[in-house]
C-alpha cells in the first residue's frame, strides 16, 4: 500500500471517528431505514435517522464517493502490454503477387512509464475520492440542519395553527357578546357586522394555517424521499438550548474544512501528474519475423521514445498551479469564514434567548390581561368594540410573536451546534 494510499485512509478513518454515526453514510454501504410509522409523533432523532440513511441526496452522493475510490483503485493498474501480428510483401505484382515472397512478423510490445506516473495518478484518484466523502459529509450536514430547521418550523407552524382555532374561537365568543348587547340595545347593528365580519375572516385564517402546516409536512419528508408523509405532528416540549462549547477548535472538525482541505490536496495531486507528465515513456517491442521465401526466422527488437519538442504540457502545468493556488487560498478563507458564523451563530442564540424571555414573562401576560380586561369592560359597556378588538389583535399578535421567537432560538440553536459539531450533529441525540 502506497503512502499516499495510507494517509487517504488514516483520513477517511480519522473522519468517521470524529463523525460519528453521521459519517457512515458517506463511508460504507447504507443501512436499510425503517419508514416512519403511521401516526408517530415527530422527534429529532426519528428525522435525523430518516435523513442519515434515506435522504436521495445523500445516497446519491455517497454512491459518488465509491465510483470514486473505485476510479482510484483503477488509476493504480499498470498499462497492458500490445500483441501485434503484420504480415508485408504480398498480393503485389510480379514475384510478389502471391504469400511465397511474404514476410509476417509477430511482435509485443509494452511501455514502460517514468516519473512514477501510475503511482502519481493513483494518488490523484485516491485524493479526488477522499474530496467525494468529504463533499459527501458536508451534504450530509447541511440536509441535517435543514431538516434539524424543518421540524422546528413545522412545530411553529403547527402552534400557529392552534392559535388560530383559538382566535377564532374569541372571536366567536366576542360575537355572541355583541349580538346579546345589540338586541338587548345597548350597542349599534353595525357592531354585531363587524364582529361577525371579523369572526369569518379569523374561522377563514385556520384554514390557511393549516395548509402551511401540511405544505411543511411535505417539504420535511421530501428530504428522506417521502412523498406520503403519514407521521404525526412534533410533539416536543422546549428542548435544552444551552449553548454548545465553541471556538476555533471546534469550527475545524466542520466538514466544510474538510472539503477545502481534500480538495486542496486533490488540486495539488493533479498539479504533480501534469508535472509528471513531461517526462517521456519508453515503449519496447520485441518479435519474430519469418519469411515464407526462406522459411527462416528472425527476431526483431524496437525501442520508441516520443521527443517533446513542440509540447512539453508547461500550460497544463501552469493551470493545475493557480488551480492548487486558488483552493489553498479556499481553505484559509473556509475556516476565517466558518470562525466568523459561528460568531454570529452565537450572538443570534443570545439575543433570541433575551427576546424570547420577555415575550413569554412580560408581553404575553400583559396582552392576555388587557384583552380580558377590554372584554370584561364591553360587557358592562365601559369599553367601545374598537377597543376590545385591538387588545384581541394585540393578543395574537404577542402569542405569535412568542412562538416565532421560540422557532428562532431552536433553529438558531441547532445552526450554532451544526457550525461546532456538537449534538446531535456529532451522530448523538440529545
Amino acid at each position: 500500500m502506497s503512502k499516499f494510499r495510507q494517509g487517504a485512509l488514516c483520513i477517511l478513518i480519522a473522519s468517521a471517528f470524529t463523525g460519528g454515526a453521521i459519517a457512515a453514510p458517506c463511508t460504507g454501504p447504507q443501512a436499510d431505514v425503517r419508514p416512519i410509522p403511521p401516526g408517530t409523533p415527530l422527534t429529532l432523532d426519528i428525522i435525523l435517522e430518516q435523513v442519515r440513511n434515506a435522504s436521495p441526496d445523500v445516497r446519491r452522493a455517497a454512491l459518488e464517493t465509491r465510483a470514486r475510490e473505485a476510479d482510484a483503485d483503477q488509476a493504480g493498474r499498470a498499462l497492458n502490454p500490445s500483441i501485434g501480428l503484420e504480415v508485408e510483401n504480398f498480393s503485389g505484382s510480379g514475384p510478389l503477387a502471391g504469400f511465397d515472397q511474404s514476410e509476417t512478423t509477430l511482435s509485443i510490445e509494452q511501455t514502460f512509464q517514468f516519473g512514477r506516473k501510475r503511482a502519481k495518478r493513483e494518488q490523484a484518484a485516491q485524493a479526488n475520492a477522499v474530496l467525494g466523502g468529504a463533499e459527501c459529509r458536508l451534504l450530509l450536514r447541511e440536509t441535517e440542519l435543514e431538516a434539524a430547521s424543518l421540524l422546528y418550523s413545522l412545530l411553529a407552524a403547527s402552534q400557529v395553527a392552534d392559535l388560530a382555532e383559538q382566535a377564532a374561537d374569541l372571536a366567536d365568543t366576542l360575537l355572541e357578546t355583541v349580538s346579546k348587547r345589540v338586541e338587548a340595545g345597548a350597542a349599534a347593528p353595525p357592531e354585531q357586522s363587524r364582529a361577525r365580519a371579523d369572526a369569518a375572516a379569523l374561522r377563514a385564517a385556520v384554514y390557511q394555517a393549516h395548509a402551511e402546516v401540511e405544505q411543511k409536512r411535505y417539504d420535511l419528508a421530501a428530504l428522506w424521499g417521502s412523498a406520503d408523509p403519514q407521521f404525526a405532528l412534533p410533539d416536543i416540549d422546549r428542548p435544552a438550548v444551552s449553548e454548545p462549547q465553541f471556538g476555533r477548535d471546534r469550527v475545524r472538525t466542520h466538514p466544510h474544512v474538510d472539503l477545502a482541505v481534500a480538495s486542496e490536496s486533490a488540486r495539488q495531486a493533479e498539479h504533480d501528474v501534469a508535472r509528471a507528465s513531461v517526462i517521456p515513456d519508453l515503449t519496447v517491442s520485441a518479435g519474430i519475423r519469418q519469411f515464407e521465401e526462406t522459411g527462416e526466422n528472425a527476431f526483431l527488437v524496437g525501442v520508441r521514445v516520443p521527443v517533446p519538442i513542440f509540447d512539453q504540457n508547461r500550460d497544463a502545468i501552469r493551470a493545475a498551479g493557480y488551480r492548487a493556488d486558488a483552493e489553498r487560498l479556499n481553505r484559509l478563507a473556509a475556516e476565517a469564514n466558518l470562525l466568523a458564523s459561528q460568531r454570529a451563530a452565537v450572538t443570534l442564540v443570545r439575543a433570541a434567548r433575551e427576546r424570547l424571555t420577555l415575550l413569554e414573562d412580560d408581553a404575553l401576560p400583559a396582552a392576555r390581561s388587557a384583552y380580558e380586561a377590554s372584554v370584561q369592560g364591553y360587557a358592562a359597556g365601559k369599553f367601545d368594540l374598537t377597543t376590545t378588538l385591538d387588545a384581541r389583535k394585540a393578543l395574537i399578535e404577542a402569542s405569535l410573536a412568542v412562538i416565532t421567537a421560540n422557532r428562532d432560538l431552536n433553529v438558531e440553536s441547532m445552526r450554532l451546534r451544526s457550525i461546532v459539531g456538537a449534538a446531535p450533529f456529532d451522530g448523538d441525540f440529545q
